[in-house]
């Protein structure tokens, strides 16, 4: 209930922040509409007694100022019942006008605004009253024109400001219908995308608070997920879960299969030098070269004994380089060239005996950013698996090819070879094709895991193929 509870508060708080916003624009947007369209509808009206005022002014000229003239005009262009014209001076006194024939009842001093606007800008209108003495309003449109005397006056028209004339200056109610209709329907559309985008977020919430609680997880709730730039943010986070829990997962199987592995592989040893010495203990009166025997069996499962528990924690330490994301800006540069002849001079003499050659075809000047031990132990450790299982080999081949931002090398021995289906696991930790040669021959089964690991620390990869002809070939890559 309460993550129910929590999620109409999201969607409640999103919808009024955002239709608040919106509504605000709208209201704002409704008045500013309103006004330009009521100040258009006036400037229509302006326009007309504009044009009205120019007409009579292109048709009497300066007769405009002869009474007679100005009335017959007036009378025979009226646009209404109610018009009414009027010429003023520029000081603002009346000098004729159609509703006033006495003279002495005309308001001489007409300081009107439209007047004033019309001396500075040409033309002006305003809605006042006629007089002070006349309650009646009026709509009052001036224009400054010139006469050929150089003599400048304003032709004053006004319309009666009824209820005929105030509704068509009003805006138009069709438009203020259609903005609350618009307004409301894009309330609505937003009201659906927030319940929308917040029944997606509930989704994904229960996805956590299940995932955080420990609950059994189903794909249910990934498959409500919609089909957009929501969904693939929320894809992403629950993928990204799947992986973390699935890495936890394979570590810790990784870690009991290491832990069964590393006490199977320690258990003959132990047994082994337990035995040995349990029947020199027994036996005070044991041969010479029997004790002798015994001691030096003893010392060759003390010397596998500790072969296993170095290449054990040189595992270690590299899957702390990996889980530390050990970057090549942290290593040195590295001469591999050399590396690789101070490791076939190390094996030199276990080569001889096997009746092994080797061959190295790299180019000069291969340098890497790399640990130098790490780098040393990756070819030790392929050299030294080709010597001892590459039965039948009397070759040892290293190649390197430039790729450009990185390097490839391949190691291939010329023996019997490995069988398909060995190929894809020979890098897992304790992995032996052939489980008691390897034994008998001191392997510990982590040599080639070893392998694996220091190339991923240096931002590389390794693969085990078939060379042509027979034999192995192991493929890996370092970054320059």
């Amino acid at each position: 209930m309460a993550t129910r509870l929590r999620n109409r508060n999201f969607q409640s708080n999103l919808l009024l922040s955002i239709g608040g916003i919106f509504l605000v624009f709208a209201v704002c947007f409704f008045v500013y509409q309103f006004k330009r369209e009521k100040e258009y509808k006036i400037d229509i009206m302006h326009s007309r007694l504009q044009t009205y005022n120019y007409e009579m002014m292109q048709s009497l000229g300066d007769s405009i100022l002869s009474k007679q003239a100005f009335m017959q005009y007036f009378r025979h262009h009226q646009l209404n019942d109610g018009l009414r014209a009027t010429i003023i001076g520029t000081d603002g006194e009346v000098i004729l006008d159609s509703k006033q024939q006495d003279p002495s009842l005309m308001d001489n001093h007409l300081q009107r605004e439209e007047i004033r606007q019309a001396i500075q800008q040409g033309n002006g209108y305003d809605i006042k009253r006629a007089s002070v003495n006349t309650p009646e309003t009026y709509f009052y449109s001036a224009t400054l024109v010139s006469l050929s005397s150089n003599q400048r006056v304003i032709i004053r028209t006004a319309v009666p400001y009824s209820a005929e004339l105030t509704a068509s200056l009003q805006a138009d109610n069709t438009y203020i219908y259609f903005t609350i209709v618009l307004t409301l329907l894009l309330g609505v559309a937003l009201y659906y995308s927030t319940s929308r985008i917040s029944r997606h977020i509930r989704y994904l919430r229960e996805f956590a608070i299940k995932a955080e609680e420990g609950d059994t997880l189903d794909h249910e709730l990934e498959r409500n997920l919609p089909d957009d730039e929501l969904g693939d943010i929320s894809h992403t986070i629950i993928s990204l879960f799947w992986k973390q829990k699935h890495s936890e997962e394979e570590k810790s199987r990784i870690k009991r299969q290491l832990t069964q592995n590393a006490a199977h592989e320690l258990k003959t040893p132990t047994a082994s030098i337990h035995g040995f010495l349990e029947s020199i203990l027994s036996n005070p009166d044991m041969p010479e070269h029997t004790r002798r025997q015994f001691l030096e069996r003893c010392y060759a499962q003390s010397e596998r004994m500790s072969r296993l528990l170095q290449d054990m924690s040189t595992l270690a330490r590299l899957d702390d380089a990996q889980a530390l994301n050990t970057k090549n800006d942290a290593y040195d540069h590295v001469d591999v060239r050399r590396i690789i002849y101070n490791v076939l001079d190390d094996t030199s003499i276990q080569m001889a005996d096997k009746g092994i050659t080797p061959s190295v075809a790299v180019p000069e000047d291969i340098s890497v950013k790399g640990d130098v031990s790490m780098i040393y132990g990756i070819f030790s450790n392929i050299i030294d698996n080709a010597i001892a299982y590459a039965t039948g080999a009397d070759r040892i081949d290293i190649t390197c090819e430039d790729k450009g931002n990185h390097y490839s090398f391949r190691i291939s021995d010329n023996g019997h070879g490995v069988p398909t289906e060995h190929l894809s696991h020979i890098f897992e930790r304790f992995y032996r094709v052939d489980k008691g040669r390897s034994r008998k021959l001191g392997g510990t089964g982590l040599g080639l895991a070893i392998v694996k690991h220091a190339v991923l620390a240096h931002g590389g990869t390794v693969k085990a193929e078939h060379t042509p002809g027979g034999g192995l070939t192991v493929v890996f890559t370092m970054a320059k």
